[in-house]
């Protein structure tokens, strides 16, 4: 993850030093992300598409061969094949998903390593000299931030955005009600995005019963489940600048869907 993180910290710093705010450096950062992102949110879309066009073929199998489970598996997998579709492209969408999340959680929790590439002796030094002083250290490089920050321009990061401390960890400030207010607005649009996708699925199960060749598509479903639950349980007990990044590529991932779907409806015209 490291490797990850580290490279995204190139193209954070990269904003941050055009603009100057740890925010918006975020959501721009997040943008690019996306956008870089976008064919495999295509492919991944246009396969739902097309597993939905196959749902009647399917459910025409299932009651065929419903006593031989065995030549079930062979038709459908045949049937797949013809069509020139890989019922495992949702995996590596589920996959590539996951190591972001842990790539940017690695650089949000240490900016001043993956962002700023801060001396390492540097950062060891400063995060003694706050140990001695403060036992609360469970993100070192986000105490030097707030800490040294003020007297050392090298490990200095402008955190503030619309007034909201992006260094906070909201778990560490339950009395500050602005600490809420990112996570809260993630919560909601990640429940959006989910909806989204269920709807999408009950169109795609729409033939019939669920048949059991589609584990893998059952498999997908429940991770579009799991990724937001993971990540609201992340995102509480890290700083909010991980948060933003979320609740930024919720939006992007709602958009994306809403123009992709009108896209492809008019493509298959």
């Amino acid at each position: 993850m490291s490797f990850f993180a580290n490279i995204f910290g190139y193209i954070l710093n990269f904003f941050y030093e055009l603009i100057g705010n740890y925010g918006i450096a975020i959501i721009l950062f997040s943008i690019i992300l996306k956008i870089v992102m976008l064919p495999i949110s295509i492919k991944q879309q246009k396969t739902m598409k097309k597993s939905a066009k196959l749902q009647q073929q399917i459910k025409e199998l299932q009651d065929k061969y419903k006593n031989n489970p065995e030549k079930l598996n062979k038709e459908t997998m045949d049937l797949y094949k013809r069509e020139n579709m890989n019922p495992f492209s949702g995996c590596l969408s589920g996959i590539v998903q996951i190591v972001i999340l842990f790539a940017v959680f690695y650089l949000v929790k240490s900016p001043l390593t993956y962002m700023k590439k801060v001396d390492v002796g540097l950062i060891e030094q400063y995060t003694n000299e706050i140990k001695q002083e403060s036992n609360n250290n469970a993100y070192p490089e986000i105490s030097i931030i707030k800490e040294k920050g003020k007297i050392d321009e090298k490990v200095y990061i402008n955190m503030d955005f619309l007034g909201i401390d992006l260094s906070s960890v909201p778990t560490q400030n339950l009395s500050d009600w602005r600490v809420y207010i990112i996570p809260g607005l993630y919560v909601i649009t990640s429940f959006l995005s989910m909806r989204m996708t269920a709807n999408m699925q009950n169109k795609k199960n729409n033939a019939g019963e669920t048949n059991e060749i589609d584990a893998v598509t059952q498999a997908n479903k429940s991770m579009s489940y799991i990724m937001p639950v993971m990540s609201i349980s992340i995102a509480i007990i890290a700083p909010l600048g991980l948060a933003l990044y979320w609740l930024i590529s919720n939006i992007s991932i709602i958009l994306e869907r809403l123009f992709l779907d009108k896209f492809l409806k008019e493509e298959e015209n």
